[in-house]
């Protein structure tokens, strides 16, 4: 059992009582860290060269759980939003849809499906986490929207791919709440998270077809952190995995054996996801679930936390769309 190094944050970098703050994005060429609050429809924007001062949000009319940058087009990006794919200006926040993820048989009445809430399958699922693989696919998991369906969360979610040609493509269905996504360094493998099984899975990945063979899973992490699952990570350039564990209030450094070999604690419990700025570790939260419970979480809900932990992570990829959208 390798030796586990400690990390302890005591405040946040933003103190913004964000509802679910999610996907920190290094816009590396602006020295930008981007990122969502996906319950209160909001897009942040820090530069973390200048500080805290720097801070400024968009207000949002829909939810965005994901976004990620466009080759060759630094005036937009990307996004997984509340009903599909989309495109916005970095600039102004004007956006528009590219790819629908749900058919019209879905946006039919159906009586509330699974969760028996929400008139439609799209009225009640949204977007949350996604990443881009090394051929500039973007990959995007569904999930019903707790907002909608009141808490009640079924496995009526899907993990989407959008294909350079924007044609889109299911690729893994049913899921529940569909979080990490990632590859190995020689992108043979890939890694998968539904956070409710409390486990990443890693599964062969064939890059040049986009092809993931999911009858092969073998479990990489197994969270074994005391009401804890696995929820975002981000892979530095040695390999290794810095995953938010919500509901413990930590980060964990994973080797590529899936061992922990760093911790860093902080102090609010729902951890969401991390995110690289050079050798510095931002890291998202959400509101507290359960504030009568646990109390000490309570004051700094919902906030962004930094820590320099000594390592670069890896380049983000960007999203290749040859089609015009």
């Amino acid at each position: 059992m390798p030796d586990i190094k400690k990390y302890k944050i005591t405040e946040p970098y933003l103190d913004l009582q964000g509802g679910l703050l999610e996907a920190p994005f290094w816009e590396k060429d602006r020295n930008t860290l981007r990122f969502v609050d996906i319950v209160k429809q909001k897009l942040h924007f820090v530069n973390p060269s200048t500080g805290p001062s720097s801070h400024k949000q968009w207000d949002l009319d829909f939810s965005v759980g994901t976004t990620a940058d466009v080759q060759g087009n630094d005036a937009e990006f990307i996004f997984g939003g509340k009903r599909g794919y989309g495109i916005m200006k970095r600039e102004t926040g004007e956006s528009r849809w590219v790819k629908d993820m749900w058919s019209d048989e879905e946006r039919k009445e159906d009586g509330g499906g699974k969760p028996g809430v929400g008139k439609t399958r799209e009225v009640r699922m949204r977007s949350n986490d996604g990443a881009v693989d090394a051929a500039g696919r973007y990959w995007v998991g569904a999930m019903n929207d707790p907002v909608v369906v009141e808490g009640n969360i079924t496995d009526e979610g899907v993990l989407f791919r959008l294909d350079l040609d924007l044609s889109l493509h299911r690729m893994k269905a049913p899921v529940t709440i569909p979080n990490g996504t990632s590859w190995t360094l020689d992108n043979k493998f890939m890694y998968f998270t539904d956070s409710p099984s409390g486990e990443i899975t890693k599964y062969p990945f064939e890059l040049s077809t986009g092809a993931v063979d999911w009858s092969k899973g073998t479990t990489f992490f197994k969270c074994t952190y005391e009401g804890g699952v696995p929820d975002g990570h981000a892979q530095d350039e040695e390999g290794c995995f810095w995953v938010a564990l919500y509901g413990t209030g930590k980060v964990v450094r994973v080797n590529v054996e899936g061992e922990v070999v760093a911790e860093i604690e902080l102090p609010t419990r729902c951890v969401t996801c991390p995110g690289f700025v050079g050798t510095e570790l931002f890291i998202t939260t959400a509101e507290e679930g359960s504030p009568e419970k646990y109390p000490w979480s309570v004051k700094y809900q919902g906030g962004l936390f930094k820590v320099d932990v000594g390592v670069r992570g890896c380049p983000l990829n960007r999203f290749k769309m040859e089609a015009k959208a």
